[in-house]
């Protein structure tokens, strides 16, 4: 790791991309770029984190996040528990403070949160010892689901300032969204973001970033296109009119992606809904469709993070 990345990082936790500066984030992205393609095995068998315990715990269900994390804990040599919610005392009523305690009284050394309440991380991180993990809190942020995006996107377009960034769909129960607002912006991309307006906050235009509801608008000249997941269980009512509706106006299909520049890469940090956020035959297009990719950069972003704040021999 560079001596930049240890210095400027301090920790103690990642809790969101909110309060740090553009050193630090370049910082994390740089210290990421060692654990991509092959250096990921070359981590592991350094065993950076040998002897570290990581516990995941996720309120809220995932596939991609948690896998990655896990991955990451044991390519780096953690013992690496994933805690089972539904036979946990969780389940029966015990309140998140009190289950911080009960870790804690366990000494682990990096715990990685994934909660429906926005703050539920930050709380946690006051009544634990060790270092702890934001995996996505409530619609508050996801950090390293927005710095895996731009580490993404940082190898295909190099230095992201001046470059243009269109973000679409449901920005408003999305803490990816909110998140890669904070770290674009500060890096100097353009950001753009685009839904309907029952799914736009109405703080939006004080983010720093321009606001649309006509897609075609939004994304003309942009470099590269997020799409967004449309969070059903988030929603108390019906804020689309239909899911043929959705995709009609804010569905990414070659009509939309024709106003960005040829090329514009295409994100989506999924699970995708097809057909209903984006057509299949733009996910699957190898050419311009850098979701799969994101999958790899979401594990070397993990690694870096995690060695950081449990303080491996890096």
């Amino acid at each position: 790791m560079s001596k930049a990345y240890r210095d400027t990082f301090t920790g103690p936790h990642l809790l969101g991309i909110s309060g740090l500066n553009r050193l630090e984030v370049e910082s994390l992205l740089d210290a990421a770029e060692e654990f991509v393609g092959p250096k990921q095995l070359q981590g592991r068998k350094k065993n950076y984190l040998s002897g570290r315990t990581q516990v995941n715990l996720f309120f809220e269900p995932s596939t991609r996040t948690q896998s990655s994390f896990e991955v990451a804990g044991k390519r780096l040599g953690a013992d690496v528990i994933n805690m089972a919610l539904k036979t946990s005392s969780i389940a029966k009523g015990e309140t998140l403070i009190d289950t911080a305690v009960t870790l804690n009284a366990m000494h682990p050394d990096l715990l990685v949160v994934r909660h429906g309440a926005s703050g539920a991380a930050a709380l946690l991180s006051q009544k634990v010892d060790c270092a702890v993990v934001n995996a996505g809190d409530g619609t508050h942020e996801h950090p390293t689901q927005a710095l895996l995006d731009a580490l993404t996107l940082r190898h295909h377009l190099g230095d992201l300032a001046g470059k243009r960034i269109a973000i679409c769909g449901d920005i408003a129960h999305s803490r990816v969204a909110r998140s890669n607002v904070i770290l674009l912006t500060l890096l100097g991309a353009e950001v753009r973001l685009c839904g309907p307006v029952t799914l736009v906050p109405s703080s939006a235009h004080e983010w720093g970033v321009c606001v649309f509801t006509d897609m075609n608008n939004a994304l003309d000249g942009c470099d590269a296109v997020m799409m967004l997941r449309l969070q059903s269980e988030r929603m108390d009512s019906a804020l689309i009119p239909s899911r043929r509706e959705y995709f009609r106006f804010y569905g990414l299909d070659r009509g939309k992606l024709a106003h960005a520049k040829p090329g514009a890469l295409v994100m989506h940090p999924g699970p995708m809904n097809r057909g209903v956020e984006i057509d299949s035959d733009i996910a699957d297009d190898p050419a311009i469709s850098l979701i799969t990719e994101q999958g790899e950069m979401g594990v070397a972003v993990r690694m870096a993070v995690l060695d950081k704040l449990a303080g491996g021999a890096s």
